[in-house]
């Protein structure tokens, strides 16, 4: 995967601050906070590859969570930035971990971060990604209208969004297209699944958050997080789903700025 390959929106100056989208996803899910983070910081929001507008890699190319994590970790030295903030929801926020225990970032800000859940709670979502196989057969027409349907659009709700009832997720479905045969979304599927973190330390300061009314990933897993990485600070998002920075964009720029000045007392920006 080449790193100038990777698309992305920058706002803003100041110390840098790299966001980091979640599993079918793209820079746009970050665009509630930019403006926010982008009074205090040179912010840049990436398209992960297979994402948004950055190319996939080639199906013989190692596609993980592992490979992420380098090629975020390029394109960051390709744009000049030398241990830049990170900021990460979900997938996003296990590359902006592995980034950090690399030693490679000033600040961690890791929202509902894969690889801390128990198998018994990966249970159900392994089930979810066997059957991708499946659905990806189903012409693609007919994906569409499934999702467009009232009952796949209220489940939608519900699994992404902290409140269901609220008037601007009206239209929110799920993004049938993803399940194309070969495609990113089902490429990475089982790997981010099946992802564990399991660094030993990460040397700089941490922040977990986690809303409290993410659907996806329970939010007991918090407390995991915070048991490996010690010194982490847990935050709980209020009324949030899987993705805070849609449902609370105040709260989520709050946590990300307060990890920001804790990286800088560190380093002594």
């Amino acid at each position: 995967m080449k790193p100038w390959n990777i698309v992305y929106d920058r706002r803003g100056s100041g110390s840098p601050l790299v966001l980091l989208h979640g599993l079918g996803h793209r820079r746009q899910a970050w665009y509630p906070v930019m403006d926010e983070l982008a009074r205090r910081h040179d912010v840049i929001a990436l398209d992960l590859p297979g994402f948004g507008r950055s190319p996939a890699p080639a199906a013989q190319e190692r596609y993980d969570v592992d490979s992420l994590v380098d090629v975020v970790a390029r394109a960051c030295r390709a744009l000049g930035l030398e241990r830049p903030h990170l900021a990460g929801n979900s997938l996003g926020g296990a590359i902006a971990l592995e980034l950090g225990a690399r030693g490679l970032a000033g600040s961690v800000t890791a929202l509902a971060p894969i690889g801390f859940t128990t198998p018994r709670e990966k249970a159900g979502t392994r089930l979810l990604t066997r059957g991708m196989g499946l659905a990806a057969r189903i012409p693609e027409p007919v994906r569409l209208a499934a999702a467009a349907s009232r009952p796949a659009r209220a489940i939608a709700k519900r699994v992404l969004r902290g409140d269901p009832a609220d008037p601007a997720v009206r239209e929110l479905r799920f993004d049938a297209t993803v399940l194309s045969p070969g495609s990113p979304f089902v490429r990475l599927a089982r790997p981010v699944v099946d992802y564990e973190f399991t660094a030993s330390e990460v040397p700089c300061p941490v922040t977990i958050g986690w809303g409290d009314l993410d659907r996806i990933l329970p939010a007991r897993a918090a407390r995991r997080a915070c048991a490996r990485i010690p010194h982490a600070r847990q935050v709980t998002l209020l009324g949030c789903g899987h993705v805070p920075m849609a449902d609370r964009p105040r709260a989520v720029a709050a946590a990300i700025l307060d990890t920001c000045r804790a990286g800088a007392a560190v380093s002594g920006e």
